[in-house]
C-alpha cells in the first residue's frame, strides 16, 4: 500500500517512503501542527490482528515515549486510523549501523565502534533506568547521524510484538543473530539480554561478521545457547585485548557472568579508549563448591496420612497434630510463614483495590491556550503543571508546544489525579546575527550557539582562507533572525590540491631532473643558458627553491646550460632592396649605375669587403659561428643593417 500524499491523524502529511523493515513501513511525514519533518512508521498487518498486542503496544509505546536522552529516537505519538496502527518519531538524517558494516566490507575502526558503543550503552542505561527493556538491539536499529552520533530505535516495541505475534523464527530472521541465550531459547529476557545483543553488534563492528551464522534462523539460535564464539582478536588479529575481553564478558551465556548493568559496562568501554591493553576487565568465576542443597523429605516421612474420617476421637486426632507439631517445629514455622504471608497479600491486594483510582481519559491540549489547557486538564481530573517556557517559532505565545504524558489519540488513558506536564510557548524570539566570517570554525559555532541560533558546517575548499576557518555565512551578519534557526557557515577544508616539497635538482641532468620534478606532480618548463666553466646539458638553476611547498601542479622552470657549437651560416644580401636604389639615366636614356663598397661583419669579424654595383641583388658570404652572432652591413662604411641569430635555431641571415 503506498501512503504517499495521505494524511493521517487530521495531522501528518506522508511525503515519502524512506524504508521498510521486518516489522513496519517508515515514511517521512511532515507535522501539519509544529510544522516539522518527523517520521511515521507503519506497523505491518500482521502485527494489528490480535487485541492482546494493541494492550501491549499501548503500554510499551507509552513507556518508550517517555525516554529522553540524545542517543535515543524519540517518539511524538502513536495513533490508529482505521486498520493503520503508526508511531511517530523523530527523524533522524543518517544510515543505519548495518548499513556502514555492510559498505565497510570488513572490520569498523576499533576507536570509532567503541564510541558507538558507549552511546548505545548511554541509551540503554537510561532505558533499564526506567525499567524499558529494548529486546532487539541489533545495527539494524541503530541509526548513526551525519555528525556522527548514534541513535537507537524501536525501544519496548520489540515486547509487544515478542510476547504477542512472534510465533516462529521466521518473524526474526534479522534479529536472531543478536538474540540472548536466554531470548533465543524463550526465557526471560532483562537488561543483562540487552547488554549481551550489544555485545554481538561490537562483535561485528570490530570483525566485519556476527559471532554466529548458520543457514537458519533454529541453527544461529542453538549456537547462542551451546556454542562459545571464536573471540574477536582472533579474527582481528589489530584488535586491543581490553576490547577483545570487553566484549567475550557481554556475550556470556551465563547470565551471572556477564556484565550486570549497562553502567557497569559503560565504566570499561571508556576506560578501554584510555588503555586499550590495560587489564582492567573483571572476569567473574563460576563458583563450582555452591551446591543447592537437597531438601530432606525424611521430615514428611512421618507425616500422618489424611484419614476418611476423625474415627472414634477428636480429641485424639488433636493429640496427634499436637504432637507433629512438635517433633517437625522447622516445618511448622514455614508453615506459619506462609500463612502469614498469604494473609498479607490479601490484606494489602484489598487495599490497593480500595485506593487504586479509577482511569480517565487525558485530553489533548498542544496548541491551546494556556488558560484553555488547565481547564481541560482540570475538568478531566488530573493536574495541570507548566514543566516550563521556552520560545517558539511556530506555536504562538501563551500556547501549548508538547504535554507529558503525551496523547496517543486511541492510547490516551491515565490514573485520574495523574500529573500533565506542558511546555508553554513564549513566541518568536528574535536575535541578531552574530559576524563569524574569518572566524576559527569552533569559535563560530559557540558566538552562533550564545545568539541562540543553531550552526550547520558546510566544509568547502578554498585558496585564499586558511583551513579551520569561515570562508562565509548564509545568513547576513547583524540581521535578524528567529532564535532557534539554523545558520550555515562555510569552512575552509582549505585548498583541496595536495601539496608537494619542491626538490634541489640543480647540477642534474636535464632528462633526470624534469622526470623527478614530475614524479612530485610538477609542471616543468626548460630554459637554456651558455655557462663555459659547467658540463653541457646540467642545470644551472631553477626558478623554485628547493624546499619550498607548493601546490600540486605549480610550474618548475629549470635553466640548462647548453654549450653551442661551430655551424656554418650564411648572409645574403639584397643590395637594391636594402638600399632601396633606383639607377639614374644618362642622357640617352641609359641607366646610369653607380658602386659601392660592401662590408659585412659577423662579430668581429670581416667576411665581406667588395665593391658592388648598388643595384645587386645577390651578394652572398660564408661564415663560421656558434650561439648568439651579431651581423652587420655596411656600404661605404656607413651602417646600413644590423641583425642578431642564433646558430642553434638558424644559419642564414638575410638582409633586404
Amino acid at each position: 500500500m503506498n501512503l504517499e500524499g495521505k494524511l493521517l491523524g487530521n495531522r501528518y502529511e506522508m511525503i515519502e517512503k524512506i524504508g521498510n523493515g521486518g516489522m513496519s513501513t517508515v515514511y517521512k511525514a511532515t507535522d501539519k501542527i509544529l510544522k516539522r519533518n518527523v517520521a511515521v512508521k507503519i506497523l505491518r498487518d500482521e502485527f494489528t490482528t490480535d487485541e492482546e498486542f494493541i494492550k501491549r503496544f499501548e503500554a510499551e509505546a507509552q513507556s518508550a515515549a517517555r525516554l529522553t536522552h540524545p542517543n535515543i529516537v524519540s517518539i511524538y505519538d502513536v495513533g490508529v486510523e482505521g486498520n493503520l496502527y503508526y508511531i511517530v518519531m523523530e527523524l533522524i538524517q543518517g544510515k543505519t549501523l548495518k548499513e556502514i558494516i555492510i559498505e565497510e566490507r570488513g572490520p569498523l575502526p576499533w576507536k570509532w565502534s567503541i564510541n558507538v558503543a558507549i552511546q548505545i550503552a548511554s541509551a540503554l542505561e537510561t532505558a533499564h533506568r526506567n525499567n524499558v527493556i529494548h529486546r532487539d538491539i541489533k545495527p539494524h536499529n541503530i541509526i548513526i547521524t551525519e555528525d556522527g552520533i548514534a541513535k537507537v530505535t524501536d525501544f519496548g516495541i520489540a515486547k509487544a510484538v515478542s510476547n504477542s505475534t512472534i510465533t516462529a523464527f521466521g518473524t526474526t530472521i534479522g534479529s536472531v543473530h543478536y538474540f540472548s541465550p536466554e531470548h533465543a531459547r524463550g526465557g526471560f529476557t532483562d537488561a543483562k539480554s540487552d547488554l549481551y545483543s550489544l555485545g554481538v553488534v561490537m562483535y561485528e563492528m570490530v570483525t566485519g561478521k556476527v559471532p554466529f551464522d548458520a543457514d537458519t534462523p533454529v541453527s544461529v539460535a542453538l549456537k547462542h545457547m551451546q556454542e562459545e564464539p571464536e573471540e574477536p582478536i582472533e579474527v582481528n588479529p589489530n584488535l586491543p585485548i581490553a576490547i577483545n575481553k570487553i566484549i567475550m564478558k557481554a556475550l556470556q551465556k551465563d547470565v551471572t557472568l556477564r556484565y550486570q548493568s549497562a553502567t557497569e559496562m559503560l565504566v570499561d568501554l571508556r576506560k578501554a579508549l584510555k588503555d586499550p591493553e590495560g587489564d582492567f576487565v573483571e572476569e567473574i568465576e563460576y563458583d563450582n563448591t555452591a551446591r543447592t542443597q537437597k531438601i530432606n523429605t525424611d521430615m514428611y516421612s512421618n507425616m500422618p496420612h489424611t484419614q476418611k474420617s476423625r474415627g472414634k476421637s477428636g480429641k485424639k486426632e488433636e493429640g496427634k497434630i499436637k504432637q507433629f507439631i512438635t517433633n517437625h517445629k522447622v516445618f511448622s514455622i514455614i508453615i506459619g510463614l506462609i500463612l502469614l504471608f498469604i494473609i498479607s497479600l490479601g490484606g494489602t491486594l484489598g487495599i490497593l483495590n480500595i485506593t487504586n483510582p479509577p482511569e480517565v481519559e487525558m485530553p489533548n491540549v498542544v496548541g491551546l491556550s494556556k488558560e484553555e489547557a488547565q481547564a481541560k486538564i482540570e475538568e478531566a481530573k488530573l493536574v495541570f503543571e507548566i514543566q516550563k517556557e521556552e520560545y517558539n517559532k511556530d506555536i504562538e505565545e501563551g500556547h501549548i508546544i508538547s504535554q507529558d504524558p503525551i496523547y496517543m489519540e486511541r492510547f490516551n488513558k491515565v490514573k485520574q489525579g495523574s500529573t500533565v506536564k506542558v511546555i508553554v510557548s513564549k513566541g518568536q524570539e528574535k536575535v541578531i546575527v552574530p559576524n563569524v566570517k574569518g572566524k576559527e570554525k569552533q569559535e563560530a559555532i559557540t558566538l552562533i550557539e550564545e545568539a541562540k541560533l543553531k550552526a550547520e558546517v558546510v566544509e568547502d575548499t578554498s585558496k585564499t582562507v586558511k583551513e579551520g576557518y569561515v570562508i562565509s555565512q548564509e545568513i547576513e551578519p547583524d540581521t535578524e533572525a528567529f532564535a532557534g534557526d539554523t545558520v550555515k557557515i562555510h569552512v575552509s577544508t582549505g585548498t583541496g590540491i595536495k601539496q608537494v616539497t619542491v626538490n634541489s635538482v640543480i647540477g642534474k641532468l636535464e632528462a633526470n631532473a624534469k622526470k623527478e620534478l614530475e614524479d612530485l606532480g610538477l609542471k616543468v618548463s626548460i630554459a637554456y643558458e651558455e655557462d663555459s666553466t659547467r658540463d653541457n646539458g646540467i642545470v644551472l638553476k631553477q626558478s623554485v627553491e628547493s624546499g619550498k611547498v607548493v601546490d600540486e601542479g605549480t610550474t618548475v622552470t629549470i635553466t640548462v646550460n647548453k654549450i653551442s657549437q661551430m655551424k656554418q651560416g650564411t648572409v645574403r644580401v639584397n643590395l637594391k632592396s636594402l638600399l632601396k636604389y633606383v639607377p639614374q639615366k644618362d642622357e640617352n636614356g641609359n641607366e646610369k649605375v653607380e658602386n659601392a663598397m660592401i662590408r659585412i661583419m659577423v662579430g668581429n669579424d670581416n667576411i665581406y669587403n667588395e665593391s658592388k654595383p648598388m643595384n645587386a641583388t645577390d651578394i652572398s658570404a660564408s661564415f663560421s659561428a656558434k650561439g648568439n652572432v651579431t651581423i652587420k652591413v655596411y656600404v661605404d662604411d656607413i651602417l646600413k643593417g644590423t641583425k642578431e641569430i642564433n646558430m642553434n635555431s638558424t644559419t642564414t641571415c638575410v638582409f633586404e
